[in-house]
């Protein structure tokens, strides 16, 4: 009897092992990346905030010092955000593009809508291929 347990017991074990593994959704991986990026961000870390920055950000500031000083003048609210939350996402081509709306609280008191473009490389990974930022905290839709 205990070896028909052991044997079913094992049996469930390969059913479960053998299920196909489902990839994480795009739309939550690149929300990860997000908030990583403003982490990085709040730490000051140009290096980390560099690296989620997709390859034709790279070719416009080649180097993690142009980038930060350029997120720091251009990009306060998402430099150094108050508080933020995610709006509406959008998955374009099948996730080759994905947009997100992040709504920011700046320290100065304003509230700013970002939309960020996300964009699949070669690897299947994202990374960031631009912010845009307007003053507002209405959600206008993607």
């Amino acid at each position: 009897m205990r070896a028909l347990y052991a044997v079913l017991a094992l049996c469930a074990a390969l059913m479960l092992f053998s299920l196909p593994v489902r990839a994480e959704d795009p739309i939550d991986a690149t929300r990860h990346i997000i908030e990583d990026q403003i982490t990085a961000f709040l730490k000051d870390d140009a290096e980390a905030a560099y690296s989620f920055a997709a390859p034709g950000i790279k070719a416009m500031y080649p180097d993690k010092n142009m980038f930060f000083a350029m997120v720091k003048k251009s990009y306060e609210p998402v430099y150094h955000p108050g508080n933020y939350a995610f709006g509406r996402s959008r998955s374009i081509d099948d996730g080759t593009m994905i947009y997100h709306e992040v709504l920011i609280s700046g320290r100065d008191g304003k509230d700013w809508t970002a939309i960020y473009q996300m964009m699949r490389q070669p690897d299947g990974g994202y990374k960031i291929n631009g912010v845009q930022i307007v003053p507002n905290t209405e959600s206008k839709g993607i």
